[in-house]
C-alpha cells in the first residue's frame, strides 16, 4: 500500500516502502512536456531538463556530480510529451542528502549564460544523432505527420532555430508559467522513514505558483512521408490510430501488441522473418498519449524485399482482426506480461515510475493485484474487436526511409 499527501501549495507526495532492500528512489514529476510548449519555444522543456544540472544558486555542476558520486548516487531525468521527470536512487542513510541535492536542482536552477551556450551544442549534436538513426526518423517522422496540425506532433527535442533564440531568462519565464505546485508530484519508494517524507513536504512546500497546465487535444489523420538516405536498408513504420494511456482498452492494447509483434514467438517475427526471411528484425509498439494514441509496426528491410513484406504485415493485421488471437497465445501473452510487471516491480526505481506515473495521469496508483487482474480479464473477444478497429487500412500511416519509392507506391501497398 502507499501514502498519499497533498501539501498546501498543492505538491503531491506518493510513497511507498517496499520490505526488505536497502535502496530508494525519489522522482520529482511535473506535468509538463513538449505538448505543452508554444511552437517558438519549441524544445524548451528538454532544454531545462539539460540546465538543471549544469548548476544551482549554491552548487556548481561539478559540486553537483561530486556530492553525488560522494553517496554512490544515480541521478538522471527524462523529458516525454507531457512530463518531465528528475530522479535519484542512493541508500537509505543518503536519501535525505539526494533529495536536497535533486531538489535544489530542480527549485534553483541557475541558467547560467556561458552554461546555457555550452549545453545547447549538447542538445543540437543529439539531434543530429537522431537524424543519422534511421530507425529514429522513421518513427519520430510518422508521428511528426500524423499529429502535424498539433503540437504532439513537435519532436521533443526542439528544432535549431527554436534552440538558438533561447537564454537563461527564457528558461526561468517559461518555469514560472509551466512549472505549477499543483502539476507536480514527488514520488518515493523503497526503504525510508517518516523523518525522511517529512523532510520531503518540508522541501517542497515552498514551491510556488498557481493553475494547471492543459492539453490541446490532438487528432491523428493519415500520411504517407519517405526520406531518401543513402542506406543499404530501408526503414519502414507503419502507424494506425490507437488508444490513449487512460483508454479502459489499454491492457488489450497491450496484448495486442505482444501478440502481433511483441517478440520471437509473435506473429510478425514468425512470419515476416522466421518463415519467409525477408527481414531481420520487426516489432510493434505503442504510444500512447492522455488523450490520443498510435499502434506501430516497424521493420528495416532491402528495397526489393519491403512490397512482400508490408503485403504479408497487412495480412497479418486482418487475419488478426478477424479471427482473433488463438487462447494459447492469449494465455502466453498475457502470463508473459504479468511476468514482465511483476518483476520489474522488484526493483524501487520501477515501484517509483509507477507511483508517480499513476499520481500524475490516473490520480492515483493502481496495485498490482489490480493491474493482474486487468491483464486476466482481456479476453480474445476483446482483441479481436479493437485489432478490428485499429488496423483499417484506410486509415494507416507509413513512413520510409531509404531508398525508397513515392507516396503513391506506399499507398498502393498499404491497399489504398
Amino acid at each position: 500500500m502507499y501514502d498519499r499527501k497533498i501539501l498546501p501549495n498543492g505538491v503531491r507526495v506518493v510513497t511507498e516502502p517496499i520490505a526488505g532492500v536497502r535502496s530508494a528512489a525519489v522522482g520529482i514529476w511535473v506535468l509538463n512536456g513538449s505538448r505543452y510548449e508554444p511552437d517558438e519555444l519549441s524544445g524548451i522543456s528538454h532544454f531545462i531538463e539539460h540546465m538543471v544540472f549544469k548548476g544551482t544558486e549554491k552548487r556548481s555542476a561539478q559540486h553537483i556530480a561530486i556530492a553525488m558520486d560522494a553517496i554512490g548516487g544515480q541521478v538522471n531525468a527524462f523529458t516525454t510529451k507531457e512530463c518531465t521527470c528528475f530522479y535519484l536512487k542512493t541508500l537509505d542513510t543518503h536519501l535525505k542528502t539526494g533529495v536536497e541535492i535533486l531538489a535544489d536542482m530542480c527549485l534553483h536552477p541557475r541558467f547560467d549564460e556561458r552554461d546555457l551556450e555550452l549545453e545547447r551544442g549538447v542538445v543540437l549534436e543529439e539531434i543530429d544523432m537522431y537524424e543519422d538513426s534511421p530507425e529514429d526518423v522513421a518513427t519520430e517522422k510518422i508521428f511528426e505527420s500524423c499529429f502535424a496540425d498539433s503540437s504532439l506532433g513537435r519532436p521533443i527535442l526542439g528544432r535549431e532555430e527554436t534552440l538558438r533564440r533561447m537564454t537563461g531568462q527564457t528558461l526561468r519565464d517559461y518555469m514560472s508559467v509551466y512549472y505549477h505546485p499543483a502539476d507536480t508530484v514527488v514520488a518515493l519508494a523503497g526503504s525510508f522513514t517518516q523523518d525522511d517524507v517529512d523532510y520531503i513536504c518540508e522541501m517542497f512546500s515552498g514551491m510556488q505558483g498557481e493553475g494547471r497546465n492543459v492539453i490541446e487535444p490532438a487528432g491523428y489523420r493519415p500520411c504517407i512521408v519517405t526520406r531518401a538516405k543513402d542506406i543499404e536498408q530501408n526503414h519502414i513504420c507503419i502507424g494506425f490510430p490507437g488508444v490513449s494511456m487512460c483508454s479502459e482498452e489499454r491492457y488489450a492494447n497491450a496484448l495486442l501488441g505482444a501478440i502481433l509483434g511483441g517478440g520471437m514467438a509473435s506473429r510478425l517475427f514468425q512470419t515476416i522473418r522466421e518463415q519467409n526471411g525477408l527481414c531481420y528484425s520487426i516489432y510493434s509498439f505503442n504510444t500512447s498519449h492522455e488523450d490520443t494514441g498510435v499502434f506501430s509496426i516497424y521493420t528495416a528491410l532491402g528495397k526489393e524485399t519491403e512490397e512482400k513484406a508490408i503485403q504479408l504485415i497487412r495480412e497479418e493485421c486482418l487475419r488478426l482482426a478477424q479471427d482473433g488471437p488463438e487462447q494459447a497465445e492469449l494465455k502466453r501473452c498475457r502470463e508473459q506480461a504479468k511476468t514482465n510487471m511483476l518483476l520489474s516491480m522488484e526493483s524501487t526505481s520501477a515501484r517509483m515510475n509507477q507511483l508517480g506515473r499513476g499520481e500524475m495521469f490516473f490520480g492515483r496508483a493502481p496495485e498490482l493485484e489490480e493491474i493482474v487482474a486487468l491483464y486476466d480479464a482481456v479476453t480474445a473477444d476483446d482483441i479481436a474487436a479493437l485489432a478490428g478497429r485499429i488496423f483499417d487500412f484506410e486509415h494507416a500511416s507509413l513512413c520510409a526511409v531509404g531508398k525508397v519509392g513515392d507516396e503513391a507506391y506506399y499507398g498502393r501497398l498499404l491497399g489504398r
